[in-house]
């Protein structure tokens, strides 16, 4: 990663950034806000910086990618999140999409299946100062149990159908975005209402790398 550089000029591609994503239709405030502030080519190796601010997807390593930073601001925004809130993001990936949902003051769980994203992402988080309150190396169709129930819920890969441990660790109101189905995906969100019943909501279909589920 060489020096954590974050220049003017780094900061003039993220507001056009930002201003390609308001033209494109995200117009929460707040996750404009983030893509202005995070310097999302610290995330990506250095010799493809130039990718850094379009608004598409990276890949990372380990058959991962960065995703489009449309999806990342779609996907948050749909969240609705609040400060303190407790929220699981299922593939930290390289990172990005943890540190815009940091920027909520929230309180992060997030849990990474490939272990050399795991690592590199963990030490890249204490060099850079973001703090998520765990990063959890494991399998995430299961969820974190144990911090159990979530405000929100994340998923920042492509699922077949929707893993239940997931729905079963929301709170009452709260919700779980995750895009569902093999080749393309469709953005879904479902609200817990109550015990045994979800609302569930569509928002048109995306391109996830796959979330994989440890066989062992």
């Amino acid at each position: 990663m060489g020096l954590m550089k974050d220049t003017l000029k780094h900061r003039g591609m993220r507001n056009q950034l930002a201003e390609v994503l308001f033209e494109k239709g995200i117009t929460d405030l707040k996750v404009l806000e983030a893509i202005k502030s995070i310097p999302r080519h610290l995330f990506i190796d250095s010799g493809f910086e130039g990718h850094a601010y379009q608004d598409k997807a990276f890949p990372i390593g380990a058959d991962q990618t960065i995703s489009q930073p449309y999806t990342v601001a779609f996907q948050t925004g749909l969240l609705q999140l609040k400060p303190n809130q407790k929220i699981l993001e299922i593939g930290t990936g390289s990172g990005y999409q943890t540190a815009v949902l940091l920027h909520y003051k929230v309180k992060v769980f997030t849990i990474e299946r490939q272990s050399e994203l795991f690592k590199k992402t963990k030490i890249f988080f204490e060099k850079m100062g973001y703090r998520p309150k765990k990063i959890i190396f494991g399998d995430g169709y299961k969820g974190l149990p144990e911090e159990a129930p979530f405000d929100a819920i994340i998923v920042t890969a492509g699922a077949p159908e929707v893993p239940k441990p997931l729905m079963a660790q929301l709170k009452i109101g709260g919700k779980l975005v995750i895009p569902v189905g093999l080749e393309d995906q469709i953005m879904t969100m479902f609200v817990r209402k109550s015990e045994k019943e979800f609302e569930k909501k569509e928002f048109g279909s995306f391109r996830f790398v796959p979330l994989l589920e440890d066989k062992n």
